[in-house]
């Protein structure tokens, strides 16, 4: 783990004792990683707002996924090193699987979800990489890869019931400094964007000119529509080669 990973990430058991009252009350620094913190300044007021909503869930006897731990998990990575941006829906609602990063579950979820199963389908599909059993994507993370779903929570089981809560604008503000960095040469920062789903696609506004990469959502009820053979991941490579920022390594350990 870096320098920068250890100073941003909360410890689970001191976030679990907080609580997302106690979220709401620390400081941006202490919540995101440095240069998000700045990112997300014009937004700090409706981003508390939106932790003491979910401690007013958390306090009517509903459970909140992710953790407190994990809801702002995909800020911790810093903003001046991601490449790629997927963009997701909400949390999966299902106790024990969201991680805070679109699309992930925790290593030791068996099986893993169907959305995900087809991802590593089309992933084996485009670049010959080996579909893994769990659903751990932070070496992507680590690459700076932001998993970013549009909605950063959900009540269990009740999917989608977090939305038009807040978050929207919050990731949205969030899109939009990705998209606006600036490299040390001063131009655009290299960076690719892939959008999965109507949800996602909502998103293109805060683009600009950036590379887009968009398809059908890898849900089993599209996944047949589009998703399956539109090549994201050498895409992506090869639009992050274009502009002079290598390529990500998509081949996940076989286990976490």
């Amino acid at each position: 783990m870096s320098d920068s990973d250890a100073l941003f990430e909360l410890e689970p058991p001191a976030a679990e004792t907080i609580g997302f009252a106690g979220l709401a009350r620390l400081p941006l620094t202490e919540l995101v990683a440095e240069d998000w913190a700045e990112a997300l300044a014009p937004v700090e007021g409706q981003l508390r707002a939106v932790l003491d909503f979910l401690a007013t869930e958390v306090a009517a006897g509903h459970e909140v996924l992710p953790s407190p731990s994990n809801v702002l998990r995909a800020f911790r990575q810093p903003l001046a090193g991601v490449r790629v941006l997927i963009v997701g829906q909400d949390p999966y609602p299902t106790p024990g699987h969201a991680v805070g990063l679109s699309f992930a579950v925790e290593g030791a979820i068996r099986p893993i979800p169907r959305s995900l199963a087809n991802i590593y389908k089309e992933l084996e599909t485009d670049l010959g990489l080996p579909p893994r059993v769990h659903g751990d994507l932070s070496p992507w993370a680590d690459q700076g890869v932001l998993l970013l779903n549009r909605v950063l929570s959900v009540r269990a089981g009740a999917a989608g019931s977090h939305r038009n809560k807040g978050w929207e604008a919050i990731t949205a503000a969030a899109i939009g400094a990705v998209a606006d960095r600036t490299s040390a040469a001063g131009g655009k920062a290299p960076m690719v964007v892939i959008l999965w789903g109507k949800d996602a696609e909502s998103v293109r506004r805060l683009l600009g000119s950036g590379a887009v990469i968009a398809s059908a959502h890898p849900s089993p009820l599209s996944a047949s529509r589009g998703f399956f053979g539109s090549r994201p991941f050498s895409r992506a490579n090869q639009l992050l080669q274009e502009q002079g920022d290598g390529t990500v390594d998509w081949e996940l350990p076989p286990l976490p």
